[in-house]
């Protein structure tokens, strides 16, 4: 979905408003309703309802009048999310991804759209043949180095994703139709004036208070762990010692380098490209012109004999209704100006010497008369002179030629079979193999081992392939340079065994009991504020020695432009009641803050109409969106839908291993 842009950074401001503790990024992301899912592809792989085809029926997830939504279609779908999740958070793993409820809002998206299709279909809503191919051509997964749709690259792209050309077709149908029952209900919007000046006064709300903090690190480290009380935290925590699902990558990198070797140019290349180049490396002429084009010879007659009796060009043009923006030509070379009015004229032109007139000449546009201006020669570059500078134009065109028939070769090789070692060898290929690393490059366990800057861009596309299936090429600098790739081990998320990370464990379990003390003296602080002490003296007397309280201030906006970046102290004093305190954990275990809201000065955005008007975008934005969510809900509605819970599970245990 295409957010409006504002100077204040899209919908910020109103999920100031809106943010809660449920409010999870991923959650948030999945939620984000059915409309963003129709207009852009999104959460279907820009392929619209039911995923893509991955061979076979699968179990029945759920059926729309009829319509079943298999589960390999469902897997396919959770697959595209969590590796576009995987862009944000590398080293995010499917258990994890499911444990978010991310599988359960996917289902029901699918739902809701296949919902969405039927009663489109039913409401008399078609994708015309047109249509389909008018969206393929313009995706840009399926464009050439040339910016143009390209067959070969969409039939290639058809084979990685293990989809018939028909079943995709069916999809962007399927897309379209939706696009056209949901897109006006997101656009029937009005906000009214007040409803919007509210909000942006509110946004220009600014709090003062105050801020302290209990440090864990002021509570001491307590008393030594058991190994009992050891293990036990390890159990409760063991999500946090779980190594991410990790992969072993072999890769051949090849660019404009490896085939260097063979693009240089020869003496007769070079030669023949300096003859066949004149016009820029031989003698040329540019003449600066100013002209009339007038419809009869008569008048062109005319025109040029009171130039030629003494009346200037410029004054005569502007007799015969010609501005000084209709005559100026600017500074042409005769092929140039040959192209803008006929060769006749040019040569008539270009013959003619300085501040010559000439014409009237004919041609297709009409009567010519032009003044000659100005006439500039450029000498001739000699053949040593320019000798270097065609034969690099020509390296870089032979490599760049080079470089795509050999990923032409190497992708021909694999669409017949060959396996990646044997093209690696055939095509006389370094091949690179990492030891199993993350999604961020990192290789637990093996300190000593750096990624090459070659493998960073490889890493999105190795979590999404399988493990040893054929390989792919993928682009670490588009047009210059690539890897052949493929995935030779997958090690899955695991934690290591307690004894091998002991002292972790019981450094964590030490820092956590720090924190928790720190917590009840903290809690004890905000009991004593909200009943009337101040906040300097209630950190004064506390039983430990505390650091002293800070004053804050700030306006809604500036939390709102600042997003996810706001100090959660500074965050708080907007939802806290004046006079009242709050408590609020530090990052990373390190303590607790006390938040003390002292002032609030309300806002007045009356003479700020620039700011209310953005407030109305953004929430025509978000109506626009519950609009399209209600819609999608009285079509599910009306719609007879099965849901098997039963298989949803069975899939969710298949897609972790069994495990939840």
């Amino acid at each position: 979905m295409t957010c409006r842009k504002t100077s204040f950074q899209g919908t910020k401001m109103l999920s100031f408003f809106r943010r809660g503790p449920v409010a999870k990024l991923m959650l948030l992301v999945l939620g984000i309703g059915i409309f963003a899912i129709v207009i852009t592809g999104f959460g279907t792989g820009g392929s619209g309802l039911g995923g893509l085809d991955t061979g076979g029926t699968g179990g029945a997830i759920a059926s729309v009048d009829g319509e079943k939504i298999t589960a390999q279609e469902v897997t396919q779908v959770t697959q595209q999310e969590l590796a576009r999740f995987r862009q944000q958070q590398p080293d995010l793993d499917l258990t994890a991804f499911l444990r978010q409820g991310s599988l359960e809002i996917i289902v029901d998206q699918m739902i809701d759209m296949a919902a969405v299709t039927a009663f489109g279909t039913d409401m008399g809503l078609v994708a015309t043949r047109e249509m389909v191919e008018r969206e393929i051509q313009r995706d840009p997964r399926f464009r050439n180095l040339a910016g143009q749709f390209d067959p070969a690259t969409f039939q290639r792209f058809l084979q990685s994703e293990k989809v018939t050309e028909a079943k995709f077709r069916e999809d962007v149908s399927n897309r379209l139709i939706q696009r056209q029952l949901v897109a006006p209900a997101a656009g029937s919007v009005f906000v009214p004036q007040g409803f919007a000046a509210q909000y942006a006064s509110l946004l220009l709300e600014k709090r003062s208070g105050l801020v302290g903090v209990v440090p864990a690190e002021a509570m001491g480290p307590g008393r030594e762990p058991s190994d009992a009380e050891i293990a036990t935290f390890y159990q409760q925590n063991i999500g946090r010692y779980t190594i991410p699902e990790r992969r072993t990558i072999r890769y051949a990198v090849f660019g404009k380098d490896t085939v260097a070797a063979a693009t240089q140019p020869t003496d007769a290349e070079i030669q023949a490209a300096f003859q066949r180049d004149q016009a820029t490396y031989g003698a040329r002429e540019t003449r600066s012109l100013s002209q009339v084009v007038l419809p009869d010879e008569a008048a062109a007659r005319s025109f040029a004999q009171k130039v030629t009796g003494g009346t200037a060009f410029d004054a005569a043009a502007l007799q015969a209704g010609f501005g000084a923006a209709d005559i100026a030509v600017g500074e042409q070379s005769k092929e140039a100006f040959a192209r803008l009015s006929a060769p006749a004229v040019a040569n008539a032109v270009f013959g003619a010497a300085k501040g010559a007139t000439v014409g009237p000449v004919r041609s297709p546009l009409g009567w010519h008369v032009v003044r000659v201006d100005d006439v500039k020669t450029v000498a001739a570059r000699p053949f040593a002179a320019v000798r270097a500078e065609i034969a690099a134009k020509l390296q870089q065109a032979k490599a760049t030629a080079a470089l795509g028939d050999l990923s032409g070769r190497i992708e021909n090789a694999i669409a017949d079979g060959a396996n990646f070692q044997e093209i690696a060898q055939r095509e006389k290929l370094a091949v690179q193999e990492t030891p199993p690393v993350t999604g961020s490059g990192a290789a637990p366990g093996n300190p000593q081992w750096q990624p090459t800057p070659e493998l960073q861009p490889l890493l999105r596309t190795a979590f999404e392939i399988e493990a040893n299936a054929e390989p792919v090429v993928e682009a670490i600098t588009p047009n210059e340079r690539y890897a052949m790739m493929i995935v030779s081990n997958v090690v899955p998320a695991t934690a290591p065994p307690v004894a091998q990370i002991r002292d972790r464990v019981k450094a964590d379990l030490i820092a956590r009991r720090a924190n928790d003390r720190a917590k009840a003296i903290a809690t004890a602080l905000v009991s004593k504020i909200n009943a009337g002490t101040a906040p300097a003296q209630a950190f004064a007397e506390a039983q430990v020695k505390l650091p002293g309280v800070q004053p804050v201030t700030a306006a809604r906006i500036d939390i709102a432009r600042q997003g996810q970046r706001v100090p959660p102290p500074l965050a708080m004093l907007f939802s806290l009641p004046r006079g009242k305190a709050k408590l609020i954990p530090a990052p990373n275990g390190a303590g607790w803050f006390v938040v003390y809201l002292d002032k609030v000065v309300p806002g007045d955005a009356s003479k700020e109409a620039a700011l209310i008007s953005s407030v109305k975008n953004q929430f025509s934005e978000v109506i626009g969106n519950e609009y399209v969510d209600q819609l999608s809900a009285a079509v599910r509605a009306r719609t007879k839908v099965k849901r098997n819970e039963e298989a949803i599970q069975a899939l969710r245990k298949q897609l972790t291993g069994g495990g939840q």
